[in-house]
């Protein structure tokens, strides 16, 4: 099982960004995704996830309404659109798998499978 994120950079504060997670070795239809972030000196935060299985969607209060999370199971591929980026989104962004299918109730956890990080950065 693979997870690879892409997409981070440098922007300014208010504008956007979007993060692909590519997955192999899994398929969408049996496992939820999510992104989860650190930012230096902080804990890691998990942002949102999303099960194409059961369409759950779930959001941190931190990104509601600027960050958009999708799937398409044709490319086995999940992103997360970042719009209004504001400085304290500045971190290392990363998927993994989620357990319980995204559950609405309690954190985002992070599950078995994690992939590599992405340097998001936004400058104000």
């Amino acid at each position: 099982v693979q997870l690879q994120a892409s997409g981070g950079g440098l922007v300014q504060a208010g504008g956007s960004l979007k993060l692909s997670c590519a997955a192999s070795g899994l398929t969408l239809d049996y496992y939820a995704i999510g992104w989860f972030r650190q930012a230096p000196g902080k804990e890691r935060e998990g942002v949102s996830c999303i099960s194409t299985k059961d369409d759950r969607i779930k959001y941190a209060d931190s990104v509601k309404g600027r960050f958009t999370i999708s799937g398409d199971k044709a490319k086995n591929t999940v992103y997360l659109q970042m719009n209004r980026l504001k400085s304290e989104d500045t971190a290392v962004y990363y998927c993994a798998t989620v357990p319980n299918y995204c559950s609405p109730y309690g954190p985002i956890d992070g599950g078995q499978y994690w992939g590599r990080g992405t340097h998001v950065t936004v400058s104000s």
